[in-house]
């Protein structure tokens, strides 16, 4: 086999590999030989096959395989006999003449294709013992526990059946039918809907015309759909309602006690303050993790600064462009919207992506320097992390597809060994706590996205985020606050 490069530019690799028509003979002539002693072909006894009828039968099969056994082998060997990595798979150019493949199948001709790649640049780890960050502490207070318990013991609160009209406060039972232009629409029918009036949790003027209405009522009331509804067919359209009132219920009288953390499932009040408490700490922590791991990435961004593999950078571009579009498109915004322009834009989240790219490699190569690893028990655990995000019935082919595709394992596996290598970094340079109001700790810093490197694909940099599509009576308030349940680290 002979190999020559052809391009040496920057980060870009072009080689050229010749493989001479006889090797590819030899190999095949193998492969026959092998297989004549395992053929079972009507008219020949087992094992006594002539290598030519095998030749005509499967030679070309063969063969094939032959190509893509060397194009495999000779990727990985190539590029650590040159002691290179390659910032992506190589693309193979080979030729596409159909006259010229028979020849090369036919072993009558050498087998020629070119591997074209940008490598991983050398990257010097630098002294980063000098590195120093604040980590903003905030501690939860005693208010925040008590509001936090009322907002869990919400969920236990009981109603009881009243007779009279229904009141801001009161849960309806109803069922309701939705038209627009007196055509029933989609999405706009329910029955024995629960709402408690004055929770938003319908589209505006939807709660406001049930109250004073008692079981038995029926009423049909007007509303408008919000400009920016996220199910485009009804944005900013005018619909009716049928309703139909089949109960009033007042809320009773709630107090957090042992009782109700019992019917949560909880032994008592204490340890459900306790949880209410580390649920608090939790998401607060994140935050400081945000803040803390911001500070020491525009820290080493300040220290290296080199050509990244354009490929990676263009594909990582790519993810955030389209992310940010669909966003926009699902808030019914523009860029004028975020007071800028879509060229702007675009140099920004380039500017973005090649960080994230470079920040990404840094990042690997210091893990690499300091034996950073993640074990397969790790690796299980965050895969079935992700895996309890989808649904039920499609939770195992998720598994079983991330378990059979290493490239797709490859996207759980880079988060999690990139915080580990942050957390190595932590241990190694100087981090001061500062104590910081509530205020403080959520403010939105200027930025604020970059922090995410190339490996971190669930940190979207758009600012909005699309609310999911619920019932069409439903409010987009409410469907955005539950689908930002889980906050990012």
């Amino acid at each position: 086999m002979q190999v020559t490069e052809t391009l040496n530019e920057g980060l870009k690799r072009e080689i050229k590999v010749v493989v001479p028509a006889s090797d590819m003979e030899a190999r095949l002539s193998g492969r026959l030989t092998e297989a004549q002693g395992k053929a079972r072909i009507n008219g020949f006894r087992p094992g006594k096959v002539p290598l030519q009828h095998l030749r005509k039968m499967y030679g070309k099969s063969f063969m094939a395989e032959v190509v893509n056994e060397i194009l495999s082998d000779s990727t990985r060997s190539i590029l650590a006999d040159r002691g290179e990595k390659a910032a992506m798979q190589p693309e193979v150019a080979m030729t596409e003449n159909e006259v010229e493949a028979d020849k090369i199948l036919a072993g009558q001709a050498d087998f020629e294709f070119s591997l074209n790649y940008e490598v991983i640049p050398a990257i010097e780890v630098k002294d980063y013992s000098d590195i120093a960050v604040t980590r903003p502490v905030y501690d939860v207070t005693d208010e925040e526990i008590d509001e936090g318990l009322q907002r869990v013991a919400e969920s236990a609160r009981t109603y009881e059946t009243k007779d009279g009209a229904a009141e801001d406060g009161d849960r309806v039972t109803i069922d309701y039918l939705g038209k627009v232009d007196g055509e029933a629409f989609q999405g706009g029918q329910d029955s024995d809907a629960q709402l408690v009036l004055g929770s938003k949790q319908f589209i505006p003027g939807f709660e406001e015309q049930l109250v004073g209405l008692k079981a038995g009522d029926e009423k049909v009331i007007t509303v408008t759909f919000p400009a920016q509804y996220n199910a485009s067919h009804l944005a900013g359209k005018e619909a009716t309602f049928d309703i139909t009132v089949k109960e009033v219920a007042a809320p009773n009288k709630m107090e957090v006690t042992d009782e109700v953390a019992k019917n949560l499932g909880i032994e008592s009040l204490e340890r459900l303050r306790e949880i209410v408490k580390g649920q608090l700490e939790n998401q607060y922590g994140q935050m400081t993790r945000q803040k803390v791991k911001r500070e020491l990435l525009d820290a080493l961004d300040g220290s290296y600064q080199f050509e990244a593999p354009s490929k990676l950078v263009d594909a990582e571009y790519e993810n955030i462009w389209n992310q940010v579009q669909r966003d926009l498109q699902a808030a019914g915004q523009t860029f004028e919207d975020e007071g800028t322009t879509e060229e702007a834009a675009q140099a920004d989240y380039r500017k973005l992506a090649e960080r994230r790219v470079r920040l990404g490699l840094v990042l690997a190569e210091i893990g690499e320097k300091a034996g950073v690893t993640v074990s397969d028990e790790e690796m299980q655990r965050a895969l079935f992390d992700f895996v309890r995000r989808y649904p039920g019935p499609q939770q195992q082919d998720v598994f079983d597809f991330y378990r059979k595709n290493p490239s797709a394992l490859a996207s759980i596996r880079a988060p999690l060994y990139e915080e580990k290598v942050v957390d190595h970094l932590l241990g190694q340079i100087k981090v001061t706590d500062k104590s910081v109001s509530k205020e403080e700790l959520m403010a939105e810093d200027e930025g604020q996205n970059s922090e995410a490197t190339a490996s971190e694909e669930e940190k979207k940099p758009a600012k909005k985020k699309a609310a999911p599509k619920k019932k069409a009576a439903k409010s987009e308030e409410t469907a955005a606050e539950q689908d930002a349940a889980d906050i990012e680290g």
